[in-house]
């Protein structure tokens, strides 16, 4: 299928401010402290919140139609609401590779250990993995970046049936995932993140990674060490974030599509349980 991308929206004045400014990056240096996302995950898990919510529906135009009816405790009650059953269906065709969340989608090929995102910084499996024995897994891969903004479901899920090793937490920063960032710092080898190597029924070993974001107060992943395709691993508290999967050699065939977006600095929009590509024959 022809997938339509979506060029990058413009970033605020403010990321500007932070992340191109002198000054605002002595600001930045504050605001991508675990310390503060603490806090204000803290802030967001109370009742205190709870006011919060209607502004943010408003603002960013949320369909609450789609998701389950009933009232939230919190902001962050909210903020990883489910989505109504039936409406993100699993593909699960035995060969089919599906999304894992909704979210926008670049995918990039890696040179051995390297990662060359377009117009971002370059980063290796080994920085992003904190391991070099882990990374080596992955030489010559795929890897796959799903961005969720604030709008989106952000609840992720198995991709396919396997076994899950425990998940490691490595400790970081917070910076926003925004492209800016992208350029400039490097995010993902930096920020705080959680790996899971996953033993896959149908793509061999595949690492999945959630990151961190500015101001995201937690990531939640469950208890699980078997799972079926389309069973929750876990959800992001406030913030937009990220979920890397990296996928060994000759064991991928992705839609091209989604490849050719990427390299013209595109995202492509996706859902939780949508076929994005197969195994490799």
């Amino acid at each position: 299928m022809l997938r339509s991308p979506v060029k990058i929206e413009p970033d605020s004045k403010s990321l500007r401010f932070l992340y191109k400014n002198p000054v605002g990056r002595i600001f930045l240096k504050l605001l991508s402290a675990p310390r503060l996302s603490k806090l204000c995950g803290s802030f967001l898990s109370s009742s205190l919140s709870r006011p919060l919510i209607g502004s943010f529906v408003r603002t960013n135009d949320i369909d609450l139609s789609q998701y389950e009816d009933r009232k939230y405790h919190d902001f962050n009650d909210f903020f990883t609401r489910r989505i109504k059953p039936g409406l993100r269906p699993v593909d699960m065709s035995p060969d089919a590779f599906v999304a894992p969340c909704d979210g926008l989608l670049t995918a990039f090929r890696i040179d051995k250990d390297t990662v060359l995102p377009v117009k971002q910084s370059m980063y290796t499996i080994t920085d992003l993995l904190a391991s070099k024995e882990e990374a080596e897994v992955f030489e010559d891969g795929i890897c796959l970046v799903f961005r969720l903004c604030v709008d989106h479901y952000h609840r992720y899920f198995f991709f396919d049936d396997c076994e899950a090793e425990k998940p490691v937490f490595i400790k970081g920063r917070l910076h926003t995932v925004r492209p800016i960032a992208l350029e400039t710092e490097k995010v993902f080898t930096t920020n705080s993140r959680e790996k899971t190597l996953l033993h896959t029924k149908h793509f061999g070993r595949v690492m999945q990674i959630e990151v961190g974001a500015m101001l995201v107060g937690k990531i939640r992943n469950h208890d699980v060490t078997s799972a079926k395709r389309g069973d929750e691993k876990g959800m992001f508290l406030y913030g937009g974030s990220t979920v890397i999967l990296l996928f060994e050699k000759d064991k991928l065939n992705l839609d091209e599509d989604i490849f050719r977006n990427s390299s013209e600095y595109s995202e492509t929009p996706v859902r939780f349980g949508e076929k994005l590509g197969e195994i490799c024959r």
